[in-house]
């Protein structure tokens, strides 16, 4: 697969790969992947600066968010830079033809070196969390990943997660439920904060058929500079 990585110094952005349709970035945490009611400028709309800048482009410039990731976590977000593209990507995603893993560090070792787990994830949005539980109840959805102890740390635990489906807060809940809450996450059951309000989870590889060419895409994002994180690679 051709790919290109470029760096908007003007925005410290990230470009894992681009085509004329689709545009991969590595997020960075804190960032947010569409506007909300903080202000903050999202990353939307820092790629459409890169873009009009990069290409010259007069007036407004296309760019379709596929999905999103939680603003403490890091690792691949995609656009689509086409309105062809959209209907499609939004379409491998619904139907879950989109393979994404995870890397996620926990305090504790879990239960099983490798397991899938199955809850049932209700919503709390005065909370904005999600509850996992193990019996299905009233207004839940089930939710289902697989894990795999990648490495031992010092004082922590590299998780690899493969979603089998796309809850709201689904990685961080169903952790926090076999007893390994996220390094830095509070909202979960973790015991203090990461200084810069980080979570320690990542979207670490994403692959899918391309929209439009049909070919393999197989994009891989590296972790945030930190020496836990440099621990892990």
């Amino acid at each position: 697969m051709a790919s290109e990585k470029t760096h908007s110094n003007k925005d410290n952005l990230e470009v894992l790969y681009e085509d004329n349709h689709i545009i991969i970035v590595n997020k960075r945490p804190g960032d947010i992947v569409q506007g909300d009611k903080t202000g903050d400028k999202p990353l939307s709309e820092v790629v459409k600066s890169f873009l009009k800048e990069k290409y010259n482009k007069p007036g407004n410039v296309y760019l379709g968010v596929v999905h999103r990731l939680d603003r403490p976590t890091s690792g691949i977000v995609l656009f689509s830079k086409t309105s062809k593209a959209l209907p499609r990507l939004n379409k491998l995603f619904q139907y879950k033809d989109a393979q994404k893993t995870y890397w996620a560090v926990v305090k504790n070792p879990p239960p099983k070196e490798h397991d899938r787990l199955t809850h049932f994830m209700k919503r709390n949005p005065k909370q904005n969390k999600s509850y996992a539980n193990i019996k299905e109840v009233a207004d839940s959805k089930k939710a289902i990943l697989e894990y795999r102890l990648l490495k031992k740390l010092d004082n922590y635990y590299l998780l690899e997660v493969d979603l089998e489906t796309g809850r709201h807060h689904q990685i961080r809940s169903q952790l926090s439920a076999i007893g390994c809450p996220i390094k830095g996450d509070l909202k979960y059951g973790f015991d203090r904060s990461n200084k810069d309000a980080s979570i320690h989870l990542h979207a670490r590889e994403l692959k899918f058929e391309h929209p439009v060419k049909k070919i393999p895409i197989h994009v891989t994002a590296p972790p945030p500079k930190d020496p836990l994180w440099d621990a892990c690679l």
